[in-house]
């Protein structure tokens, strides 16, 4: 991402220039800000502070991200820190304001940092911050000038940092691995042109597949609703609970809930599907028992 040379030496030097203020000075706007919402007094306030935004923006510039943006996210979060602010505590507000600025560019850094959104926890948005540094240092630290081996170096990580080994593992894949673009060009020794989401494989059915199959599916249902229509009651009853049931019931259980042999339940069933044979194959308007009783 670009943007002008000089656009934050500018802001930097015009913010450079704006005097500090005391903590009677702060203590004062503050109040006017808080009590009257005197905007005047909050314009002075947050300008006195825009050096402070700047110099905590600084810090985030290796993540790739454009200057203006984070001064931006670090300015909304000033403006946060003077809406909250309370005279009534002994604190300075510039002590008070690094933490809201800080937070504002975190929370920008995090969503703009790559298209997948990660870092939703504290503790994953301490690692993210912090695991670049403390594995330069590890590695800076190591005796013999050797390479820590990887697991140790996340086990170590995530103790002094409270989360799993897993999740340091899985964050220290995705700093090093950039976001590639399914529209990025493929350029090989084979072949020349096209893009990523070329080569992507879809496993559903085409379009056309699609309708053609669910155009079926419910052609077939509904002939075999019409088929079912050449059957009695108990005939239904049977092949329900023989055939379309998930968990079709046993001769013997089907014959002792209908007050019948199982011997006799094999007889209608074998009639009643000798019946929808015929239904299937004689057409869809078919009256209920056209084909005699079981």
């Amino acid at each position: 991402m670009s943007e002008p040379a000089d656009s934050h030496s500018r802001l930097a030097r015009e913010a450079m220039r704006i005097p500090l203020l005391d903590r009677e000075q702060e203590y004062q706007l503050a109040r006017r800000w808080a009590e009257t919402h005197d905007e005047a007094a909050l314009h002075v306030l947050v300008r006195a502070h825009m050096r402070l935004a700047i110099a905590i923006a600084r810090r985030f510039r290796n993540y790739g991200l454009p200057m203006s943006d984070l001064v931006q996210e670090g300015h909304i979060g000033l403006l946060e820190a003077a809406a909250r602010f309370e005279t009534a505590h002994e604190v300075r507000f510039s002590t008070y304001a690094s933490w809201w600025i800080r937070a504002a560019i975190q929370d920008y850094v995090l969503r703009n940092w790559s298209i997948v959104r990660g870092g939703t926890s504290s503790g994953q948005k301490a690692l993210f911050f912090n695991l670049r540094r403390m594995r330069a240092r590890l590695e800076r630290s190591n005796e013999n000038g050797t390479f820590l081996p990887r697991e140790e170096m996340h086990a170590t990580i995530a103790r002094s940092l409270g989360v799993n080994p897993v999740e340091v593992a899985r964050m220290d894949a995705r700093l090093n691995i950039p976001d590639l673009s399914l529209n990025a060009p493929l350029v090989n020794d084979d072949e020349a042109g096209g893009e990523r989401l070329d080569q992507l494989v879809a496993t559903d059915p085409l379009p056309d597949e699609q309708a053609s199959i669910e155009i079926d599916g419910e052609r077939r249902r509904r002939w075999l609703r019409r088929a079912l229509r050449a059957l009695n009651e108990r005939e239904i009853r049977i092949i329900q609970a023989r055939r379309l049931n998930e968990d079709s019931e046993t001769l013997e259980t089907l014959g002792a809930r209908l007050g019948i042999s199982k011997e006799r339940v094999r007889q209608i069933e074998s009639r009643a599907l000798e019946k929808l044979r015929i239904a299937l194959t004689q057409g869809p308007d078919v009256p209920r028992g056209a084909f005699g009783p079981a």
